[in-house]
């Protein structure tokens, strides 16, 4: 009997953007960029089943092989795909599809608002799904997809080493004046 699954489904290029364009406002440095094994780990905390993670990037020079290195040292499969147009989206959304086949649960890192119709059908389908990047820039489509648990990267998944510079609004049971003196 085999036991269910999760895939991790991470859009490299979109997590990149967003933090550097819309949190930092600048090219972050690597000390800045979120530590993937927590976020593999957390998903297979939050979830409890064995983890197939996918990091999707797009390679047009060079091969980035000290990226790719490490993420395969913590067990993600790199998945390096060129082309014309957004070839990292359309990896992700075939993936997506030969994912309606399987038995599995479906865990996506962005925040873009194509793959939504993706799961919606994977979560039509039986799928477990969730969203994982900065809340405030998440597509309220896939926010809307039945059944969709969205996962704060730096809050719930504790994927970075120290505070970004966001917004956010602060239930008042959780609010501590200290962090602001």
């Amino acid at each position: 009997m085999s036991v269910r699954q999760t895939y991790l489904l991470v859009d490299g290029e979109n997590i990149d953007a967003t933090l550097g364009m819309s949190v930092l406002n600048r090219r972050p440095h690597p000390e800045e960029r979120p530590r993937w094994q927590r976020v593999l780990a957390h998903v297979e905390r939050a979830w409890g089943q064995p983890v197939r993670p996918l990091f999707f990037l797009a390679v047009e020079g060079e091969i980035p092989f000290g990226f790719v290195q490490a993420l395969t040292t913590m067990g993600y499969q790199p998945i390096l795909l060129k082309g014309s147009g957004k070839v990292v989206d359309i990896g992700i959304q075939r993936t997506a599809e030969a994912l309606l086949n399987r038995e599995a649960d479906v865990v996506l890192a962005s925040h873009d608002v194509d793959f939504a119709p993706h799961m919606q059908a994977l979560a039509a389908e039986g799928s477990r799904v969730a969203v994982m990047g900065f809340e405030e820039f998440m597509s309220a489509e896939l926010r809307a997809v039945n059944g969709m648990e969205v996962w704060d990267l730096e809050h719930e998944v504790a994927a970075f080493d120290a505070p970004l510079p966001r917004l956010r609004v602060i239930p008042i049971d959780e609010f501590d004046p200290f962090d602001f003196l």
